[in-house]
């Protein structure tokens, strides 16, 4: 997709979940924020397998429900 940085940030809005993940090697962790950068729940750890990303996406899914957004970006 070929944004400015103004769109970009435009995509954010109080019903967005933000998930950062930080890549590595064997394991990753991820953690999710809200539009306004505060953390929500606790990082989830997880391997680079198919049971991790099965992992990861049960975690997303649970967070998006639990902080109820509806919308997800998900930034590595």
């Amino acid at each position: 997709m070929n944004c400015t940085q103004n769109e970009k940030l435009n995509q954010v809005t109080p019903h967005t979940l933000i998930v950062g993940v930080d890549i590595a090697k064997f394991k990753h962790v991820a953690r999710a924020q809200d539009d306004r950068g505060k953390i929500l729940g606790k990082a989830l750890t997880f391997t680079n397998t198919k049971e991790g990303f099965d992992a990861f996406f049960a975690w997303l899914e649970e967070m998006q429900h639990k902080h109820e957004k509806a919308d997800v970006l998900v930034g590595m």
